[in-house]
């Protein structure tokens, strides 16, 4: 008998294995791929919302718990993911620089917000008001992260992607069984699929869909991450990955017209050379409208567990929220009243 079956190996999926086996667990993970909005993300980590000014909730912790955690998966796959590079926001206006100093004043923001603007002119940018520098910033490459650690898995025996058909899934007072697999445990952390998952369906998981462009722009030269309406991160060999859009309607990976036309828009207002759209992508990101992710353990099934709604954050939230649900299970360290799924059960079955 196994420790963990996992389901799902996005960003979740991954994060959770990892702490597992960290922690000396035997798993064994399954995935359709029928999911890809961490293999399109941007990957970026931001400590701060510069759409409000506003600290991302439990940034210091995150960012702490994920240095160590990519370094080590780093170590593993022998493949670099985690880039280091500085976020700059590029000011519009006078007011705009006024916002940003008056943010950077905040006790939660100042070990993130720069007090010195960054003068530097970029080719095929005009900034007369110039940039503001975020700190402890940079992206994951989250591409190569799920391909390497999906091969790192099925080299190691403990990977196979097909769908799972929750019908087969027999469950005991204290394990599961599910075909020829037994486990103590199953955890899900499947994305936007958990709608088809009749243990975790009734959650209030949201979804976003996001619209992403891989553009070419040889006069476009930049050794940072741009955030503004759009994110513009430098891929290399005058390639850059932009987006994202936020459409909270339609939910399918299809890329729409409507989407392209929108990021063509916000380019324009950044960048004032030419580009030619390489590639147009699109996924859902798994979102939920209190914006904390949803972990934990089913009401009736102690054996059955969460890992979800990692939204837009998620290579920064999946170690600290995989932790966090290792933690519940293995040690019966109470979870984090905000994140916990318990507080969407009525009031009196909390």
């Amino acid at each position: 008998m196994i420790d963990y079956l996992i389901i799902g190996s996005g960003l979740a999926g991954i994060a959770f294995s990892e702490v597992a086996l960290q922690n000396r667990k035997s798993i064994f993970v399954m995935d359709n791929n029928s999911q890809n909005s961490s293999k399109i993300a941007g990957g970026l980590y931001n400590p701060v919302i510069l759409k409000r000014f506003s600290e991302v909730w439990k940034a210091e912790e995150q960012l702490l718990l994920m240095e160590s955690f990519y370094d080590v998966v780093e170590s593993k796959l022998k493949t670099k993911v985690d880039f280091k590079k500085p976020i700059l926001r590029k000011f519009f206006s006078v007011e705009e620089q006024n916002n940003w100093f008056a943010a950077s004043d905040k006790k939660t923001l100042t070990p993130f917000l720069s007090t010195e603007l960054v003068t530097k002119k970029y080719s095929g940018i005009e900034s007369p008001y110039n940039y503001g520098e975020v700190l402890q910033t940079g992206h994951v490459d989250t591409e190569v992260l799920l391909k390497k650690y999906r091969e790192y898995l099925l080299k190691s025996g403990i990977f196979t992607e097909s769908s799972f058909e929750y019908r087969v899934l027999e469950i005991f007072p204290d394990h599961i069984r599910y075909k020829d697999i037994e486990a103590k445990n199953i955890v899900f952390a499947e994305g936007f699929g958990m709608h088809s998952n009749p243990y975790f369906r009734h959650l209030p998981l949201d979804g976003t869909k996001g619209e992403l462009f891989i553009i070419k722009a040889p006069e476009l030269v930049l050794d940072v991450i741009l955030n503004t309406s759009v994110f513009i991160l430098p891929l290399g060999n005058d390639l850059f990955k932009v987006g994202a859009t936020y459409n909270w309607k339609e939910k399918t990976n299809l890329p729409t017209e409507k989407g392209k036309l929108e990021l063509i828009d916000r380019i324009k207002e950044i960048i004032t050379c030419d580009f030619e759209i390489v590639e147009h992508f699109a996924g859902v990101r798994p979102t939920v409208k209190d914006r904390r992710p949803l972990v934990g353990t089913h009401a009736d099934y102690h054996s059955i567990h969460i890992l979800n709604g990692l939204g837009t954050r998620g290579v920064m939230l999946g170690p600290s929220m995989a932790k966090e649900l290792f933690n519940y299970i293995e040690n019966k360290i109470p979870l984090d009243k905000e994140i916990d799924i318990k507080r969407f059960l009525p009031k009196g079955q909390k």
